[in-house]
């Protein structure tokens, strides 16, 4: 995660680091915690730049683009 969100064009200038939260063998569930460090931000920012459904598709493009 490190490496995928560290080089991200949109994210990697806010990006401090990862880690596991919780990782279960059972059913491959990972829990992790992204931390970044974001400007005094607009409202604009935090909904676009830092909203969620962003910062997965970040990992999912990158999930893809190793295929």
């Amino acid at each position: 995660l490190t490496d995928v969100y560290s080089s991200s064009p949109a994210l990697g200038r806010y990006f401090r680091s990862a880690q596991v939260v919780y990782f279960s063998n059972e059913n491959s569930t990972v829990f992790y915690q992204l931390e970044f460090s974001v400007p005094p931000s607009t409202a604009e920012f935090m909904e676009n730049t830092m909203n969620p459904d962003f910062i997965r598709n970040v990992l999912r493009q990158n999930i893809y683009d190793e295929d």
